[in-house]
Parts: structure tokens; C-alpha cells; sequence
């Protein structure tokens, strides 16, 4: 893990020591990383979520009206998230604040 976190450290200083084109190669690394990993939390959290909520309506199906909306709130929420990765992955490809 020290290595990993040396190697970044490393990359970041190469990046910023660069002229502009180098920050944007390594801005564009950043936004794959990003996204791919908000991508990857947003569909785990929402396979638990509808895992959750299908195994509540199998245990009590009575409440499954009130277990589908909740499960609908919670996957907007989750969803939500992934856009705010999206919003700020795009803020850093078309007005990089690191170019100055």
C-alpha cells in the first residue's frame, strides 16, 4: 500500500511539474479512476438496496408498496451520487482549475 501511495505521490509531481498538456493526460487518468469507481460503488450500493428490499417484500409481503417507494428514494440517492462523480469528472476535463 506504501508503494501505491509513493507511486501516486511520484505521478502527481510529475503531473503538475509539466506544462499543461501533461496535467490533462493525468487529469484524464483521474476522470477514468473517478468515474470507474463511482460507477462501481453506485452498483454495489444498488444491488444491496434491491437485494434488501426484495428480501423484506419476500418476508412480509403486506409491506411491499411501502418497501418498493423507499427502495426507489434510496437507488435516486445512490444514483445521484454517481451524477455528482460525473459532474465534477467533467468540471476537471473542460475547465481544469490545475491549468490555471
Amino acid at each position: 500500500m506504501k508503494k501505491i501511495l509513493f507511486l501516486m505521490v511520484a505521478f502527481a509531481t510529475f503531473a503538475f511539474a509539466g506544462e499543461g498538456e501533461t496535467v490533462k493526460a493525468y487529469s484524464a487518468l483521474a476522470v477514468g479512476i473517478v468515474l470507474g469507481l463511482a460507477a462501481l460503488g453506485g452498483a454495489i450500493g444498488m444491488g444491496n438496496t434491491a437485494s434488501s428490499a426484495i428480501s423484506g417484500t419476500a418476508r412480509n409481503p403486506g409491506l411491499g408498496g411501502k418497501l418498493v417507494t423507499t427502495m426507489f428514494i434510496a437507488l435516486a440517492m445512490i444514483e445521484a451520487q454517481v451524477i455528482y462523480a460525473l459532474v465534477i469528472s467533467l468540471i476537471l476535463l473542460y475547465k481544469n482549475p490545475f491549468l490555471g
